[in-house]
Formats: C-alpha cells, sequence, structure tokens
C-alpha cells in the first residue's frame, strides 16, 4: 500500500504565506521523479505553525495536484485527540489515500493513553492510519506491544520509525508480522532499514533529491546484486546530505538546501529560524557531493 520514497513535503511560504505556485512546482517535481508518495503537514512542513484553515488547504492542494497519481499521506496528528479527528476526517472527505498520526507530544500519555488515542481516532475515520513513533520530538515512545495491539484495530496498517534503532524493526517484523508497513523516519538509515526488512521511508532529503531518493528505494529493494550495489553507491551519495539537513532544526536546513536549487524560498516561521553560515556552508557542500549543484 504504502512503499519506496515518500517525501514529507516542506510548506513554501512567500511573505509569511503559503506559496502556492512554489507548493504546486514542488509536487510536479515529485510527480515527474518518481516519488512513491506525498506526504503533506507533517513536522516538515512546519504544522505545528499553521493555522488550521492552512492546514487542511495544505492537503487539499496536495490531493488536487496529485490527481490520484501517487497516494497522499495527510498528516493529521495532534497531541489533542479530538483535534487529530477533526484533521482526519477533513482529509478523508477531501481525499487522502492515509493519514500519519503522531504520538500526543507534550501530554505524555502512557502506553494505554496512546493505545485509547489511536483507537478513538481509528474509530472515527476509514482511512489506513500511519503511527508516527519519534520519541526524540514527542518525548513518549510507543512500545512493540502496544503497536502490536493497536494492529488489530481495522484501521492501523504502519509505522514512521524514528527512533533510530533498527532492532526495533527486527522486533515489530518478529511480533507484527510483514504485514504491518514499516517505513522509516531516518534517511540516513534508509538503506540499512530496507535491507533488514522495512519497505520504505517518509523522507527529509527527497525533498531536494527525489530522484535519488526514489531510486536508491527501488535498487535497495532488488534481488539484484548490480542493482543492490548501486543503491549502495546512492546511499553513500546522500549521507553528507542526510547529515547536513539535521545539523539545525528540521525543516530549516532542507528549506535552505531547496532554495539553493530554485525551489522554494528558505523562509521558515517562528519559533524557528533560517540556518547559519556554517550550516549554509555545510549544506552547499553536501548538496556538492551529491552532485545536485
Amino acid at each position: 500500500m504504502f512503499k519506496g520514497s515518500n517525501v514529507a513535503l516542506v510548506t513554501p511560504f512567500k511573505n509569511n504565506k503559503l506559496d502556492e505556485e512554489a507548493y504546486l512546482k514542488l509536487i510536479d517535481l515529485h510527480l515527474e521523479s518518481g516519488t512513491n508518495g506525498l506526504v503533506p503537514a507533517g513536522t516538515t512542513g512546519e504544522s505545528p505553525t499553521l493555522s488550521h484553515d492552512e492546514h487542511e488547504k495544505v492537503i487539499e492542494i496536495c490531493i488536487k495536484e496529485a490527481k490520484g497519481k501517487i497516494p497522499v499521506i495527510a498528516g493529521t496528528g495532534s497531541n489533542s485527540t479530538e483535534e487529530a479527528i477533526a484533521l482526519t476526517k477533513h482529509a478523508e472527505k477531501a481525499g487522502a489515500d492515509g493519514a500519519l498520526i503522531v504520538t500526543p507530544y507534550y501530554n505524555k500519555p502512557t502506553q494505554e493513553g496512546l493505545y485509547q488515542h489511536y483507537k478513538k481516532i481509528n474509530d472515527n475515520t476509514s482511512l489506513p492510519i500511519i503511527i508516527y513513533n519519534i520519541p526524540s520530538r514527542c518525548v513518549i515512545d510507543m512500545s512493540v506491544d502496544t503497536m502490536a495491539k493497536l494492529f488489530e484495530l481495522k484501521n492501523i496498517v504502519g509505522v514512521k520509525d524514528a527512533t533510530g534503532d533498527l532492532n526495533r524493526l527486527d522486533q515489530t517484523i518478529k511480533k507484527l508480522g510483514n504485514e504491518f508497513i514499516q517505513l522509516t523516519g531516518e534517511d540516513g538509515l534508509a538503506y540499512k532499514f530496507n535491507r533488514a526488512g522495512g519497505v520504505g521511508i517518509i523522507s527529509v532529503t527527497a525533498n531536494v533529491a527525489p530522484k535519488l531518493c526514489s531510486d536508491m528505494q527501488r535498487l535497495s529493494k532488488s534481488k539484484s546484486d548490480e542493482e543492490i550495489g548501486t543503491a549502495k553507491k546512492i546511499d553513500a551519495m546522500l549521507q553528507p546530505l542526510h547529515k547536513s539537513l539535521f545539523i539545525e532544526s528540521n525543516p530549516a536546513p532542507v528549506k535552505y538546501a531547496a532554495s539553493l536549487l530554485g525551489l522554494c524560498k528558505e523562509e521558515i516561521r517562528l519559533p524557528l529560524v533560517k540556518i547559519k553560515s556554517t550550516t549554509q556552508d555545510e549544506v552547499k557542500k553536501a548538496l556538492s557531493f551529491a552532485k545536485l549543484i
């Protein structure tokens, strides 16, 4: 259902407003570059600082422009269960193919609280739901046992795993089987994650290297030694870029990289700020190493 290179889309701004022209061009670039799925209004899309109207608009535009060519997995998470339900219902009505729902941040629910949060969202939609487990931002970590319990519900289909722990991937496969979709949220682990049994990524780097990311994803799942070798080479080319895009808080570095490629302005909303000159240098070097500039 969901696999390969799924891009966590940035939200382009111009004078602190959604830059629709740049956003449409960015979506079209992915449609042309072999990207497997679009993920609007996630953390990389600056969802915490989008108004409700903007959040809904970003999702609606993405669905309309994709025209059903590739899946749209809408970011509809919130630390308020009712708000997450409302955002998910909107995404479903707008025609999304799935919902990416982050674990509730700040509240710090127990494992039972996590279960009940996702269960209530599950019970109010027919969209496939991907759990977004990112302890570094949300403080909480969903256990494999809780995930297994959630997988018994009708709409829970997989996870975006941003724990950075490949052992977790193996534990989840053993507990939930291969039908449970496992996408990594860590660009630097994309190749290893796929070779260890994962099926893809929700990627930040794909914003600026869509074809390299989609090619690497496709080739990494090949049974051909030659194609696996090519995937490894692409991964090596991209490693400095992955690293540079997280020197400072995402999505500030990737927006700067996108500006260098003429994709959108580097404008970002407070409390995030534009990256320092030293970080700019690292991003430029990484883009050059990947032969993108």
